[in-house]
Order: C-alpha cells, then sequence, then structure tokens
C-alpha cells in the first residue's frame, strides 16, 4: 500500500495500491479496504482515480461524487 499524499490534508483517504485495471483504496479508521474496477466502477472512472492518488489531491471527494458504491464486493 503507498500512503496517499492528501496535499490539503482534508481526505478521508488513507492510501492506494494501482494494478492494471483497478485501484484498491484504504480510508482513515477502517480496516477494510475497497477495491474499484473497470468492471466495478468504469474504466474512465478508475484510470481518473488512479491519477488522483498519484497526484495526491481529490482522491475521496472523486469516489464520493462519482463511484462511492462501485466498488467489488
Amino acid at each position: 500500500m503507498q500512503v496517499y499524499k492528501d496535499i490539503n490534508n482534508d481526505s478521508g483517504v488513507h492510501g492506494f495500491e494501482i494494478s492494471a485495471d483497478s485501484i484498491t483504496v484504504w480510508f482513515d479508521g477502517t480496516a477494510r479496504s475497497y477495491t474499484y474496477s473497470y468492471r466495478s466502477a468504469g474504466r474512465d472512472n478508475v484510470e481518473t482515480m488512479k491519477k488522483l492518488a498519484v497526484s495526491g489531491d481529490g482522491l475521496n471527494a472523486y469516489i464520493n461524487y462519482n463511484v462511492k458504491f462501485k466498488y467489488v464486493r
């Protein structure tokens, strides 16, 4: 797991892990991880999430507004 930079110190994201067709996200205060895949959340959403994760800004908001419940179950 890579620790999320959170450059504005306003995110609920703790860390993430990127793979070819998915991103796994860990949120502050939870032990559970959430995986968003091309199949569950869509390719464009996952690719945007990867970019936001690496940049350290905007990932939590993006998840809340676009893919909140579209994680792999």
